[in-house]
């Protein structure tokens, strides 16, 4: 179970859920037709050298979608989507100009290495240090495509001051990515995140996240994500690393509340306008899943 003050390696907890979308990612990447390509992402899950972890990468667990397709998997299309929508995201910033960067909790995200950024860019990654010290010696030979920097601290303590301390500059505008992140914090922390977010935020930064909502599961297929991933020896009990829908705000009225500019993204239709098609028992769940940018007006715009 959670507590307010545990910690976590890679493998454990909540940091094994990032081998996981890495996993995904991976398994995208090998796809002819894929929609994105991630080859940093079987590098990282390869690094933890588990047999479970390596079936789902490569596709070959049993019973995870139709044909043995993890995209035809809800979780497996959500986070397809969400790559995809954050991949956007970030070309979107930096074509406004935008040369800061912050990945808060960034797990194994291989984004600073495999995407193209403009000189000058600097990213910041935050997360656990063990997590952290994993993906440096995952990625050891690898050299990043801008101006990375680890800021290694849990996001229930001070990382604002130790982000400012990495040479963050708030009075620039930043673009901020919380995926995959605020349903492992309880409601006020997320809100305490959040308003940390804004005090750091110069006018024109703006923050993608994603966040399933109550209900995003049916109960069925809770059970047979639990099999799949228990045949493989993969024991993760994703429902207990979770804190409730019902204790929190929607980010997307908390946001418009502070005066920012919502959009969301629908991740059905992010897949389906690329020519991938999604099985109606994978809609239901995508559906209930928000995709989210939030953006702060700079002083000549109004909402």
């Amino acid at each position: 179970m959670r507590t307010d003050d545990d910690s976590w390696d890679i493998t454990e907890s909540v940091g094994a859920t990032a081998i996981g979308v890495a996993a995904i990612r991976a398994y995208e990447t090998g796809r002819e037709d894929a929609l994105f390509r991630d080859p940093y992402a079987a590098k990282l899950v390869g690094a933890v050298d588990s047999e479970g972890w390596n079936s789902l990468m490569a596709g070959t667990l049993s019973g995870q979608g139709a044909g043995g397709d993890l995209g035809a998997w809800s979780m497996g299309s959500v986070l397809i989507a969400r790559t995809l929508y954050f991949d956007e995201y970030f070309a979107a910033a930096v074509r406004a100009g935008i040369r800061q960067i912050v990945i808060l909790a960034a797990g194994l995200d291989a984004r600073a290495y495999r995407l193209e950024w403009p000189s000058g860019t600097r990213i910041f990654e935050l997360d656990q240090p063990k997590v952290l010290a994993f993906k440096a010696r995952a990625l050891a030979d690898d050299r990043p495509a801008a101006d990375r920097r680890e800021v290694a601290i849990d996001l229930r303590q001070d990382w604002p001051t130790a982000l400012l301390d990495k040479g963050f500059e708030p009075d620039q505008p930043t673009a901020w990515l919380a995926e995959g992140l605020l349903r492992y914090l309880p409601g006020h922390a997320q809100d305490k995140l959040l308003e940390q977010v804004l005090e750091l935020s110069a006018p024109g930064s703006r923050l993608a996240l994603n966040l399933g909502t109550t209900g995003d599961m049916a109960d069925e297929f809770r059970e047979r994500r639990r099999k799949v991933m228990a045949d493989a020896g993969i024991h993760l009990d994703l429902e207990n690393l979770f804190y409730p829908w019902e204790d929190r705000e929607d980010p997307r009225t908390w946001f418009a509340m502070h005066r920012w500019l919502v959009t969301e993204g629908d991740p059905v239709a992010l897949l389906e306008d690329r020519g991938r098609t999604v099985p109606e028992a994978a809609k239901a769940g995508m559906g209930a899943h928000i995709l989210m940018t939030a953006t702060k007006p700079r002083g000549d715009e109004t909402q």
